[in-house]
């Protein structure tokens, strides 16, 4: 199985460029990336992200925490684009399970990426709530739970295999501290994997020999050396 690349990214400038990318299938974003970008207003700013990437799925983050306000802005985040994805999170900030919302917007054929997601335990959760018709992204973040120790491998083997009989239902691996995390998503059979920008840059070099890493590693030592104009005295010790 192929496991697609979504490019995870607000900035204008630079989903022009990825968009062009063959390799990259999608785009992700939330409401910190969408800060950092400069955005000021949401919808508009969401539409112009939806007017560059109008053939590739974008998935893009409410930002309220209570089920009512959160229902609101998802349904108004459908109409935005046929190729959206609505994205929701598996639990509020005071932990309570969205599993209300996410039932009723599955219901309404709306498409949906379900984050901050850490565990096969939350997976199992939202798999009884879903139909086996419309399309559902769960995203699990690798990164933030290996930064607290902890190994989310196991979460994401027993998220896959319970996902294996729903064949509208896709696996994200998303939080990516690395581009190895590439080659470990493919390895698990995760469907899809969200990377910053720079990391795809990374990806699309794979494939360089140990003597080739080993030249160009130090080549680049020697370039800084150079510029720092190091010198050792040849003063008796």
């Amino acid at each position: 199985m192929t496991t697609k690349i979504f490019c995870d990214i607000a900035e204008l400038n630079l989903i022009k460029k990825f968009n062009r990318k063959k390799i990259v299938k999608g785009f992700t974003t939330n409401p910190s990336l969408m800060r950092k970008a400069g955005a000021k207003d949401y919808k508009s700013y969401s539409k112009k992200i939806l007017k560059i990437c109008n053939n590739k799925p974008v998935s893009l983050e409410v930002f309220a925490d209570e089920y009512k306000e959160m229902k609101k802005q998802a349904l108004q985040i459908n109409t935005w684009g046929k190729n959206v994805y609505v994205k929701v999170p598996v639990a509020n900030s005071k932990g309570i399970f969205m599993g209300k919302i996410i039932k009723e917007l599955n219901s309404l054929n709306i498409k949906l990426n379900i984050t901050a997601v850490y565990s096969a335990k939350q997976t199992k959760k939202i798999l009884k709530l879903v139909n086996k018709k419309t399309k559902v992204i769960i995203s699990i973040f690798a990164g933030r739970a290996g930064d607290t120790g902890k190994d989310p491998i196991p979460e994401f083997k027993k998220s896959i295999a319970m996902v294996k009989k729903f064949k509208n239902i896709e696996i994200l691996w998303a939080s990516v501290r690395e581009p190895y995390n590439y080659l470990q998503a493919k390895q698990l059979g995760c469907h899809i994997i969200t990377i910053p920008p720079t990391t795809i840059e990374k990806i699309e070099n794979f494939g360089k020999t140990f003597d080739q890493l080993t030249k160009e590693t130090v080549r680049a030592f020697l370039v800084d050396s150079k510029k720092s104009n190091f010198k050792i005295n040849n003063s008796a010790i």
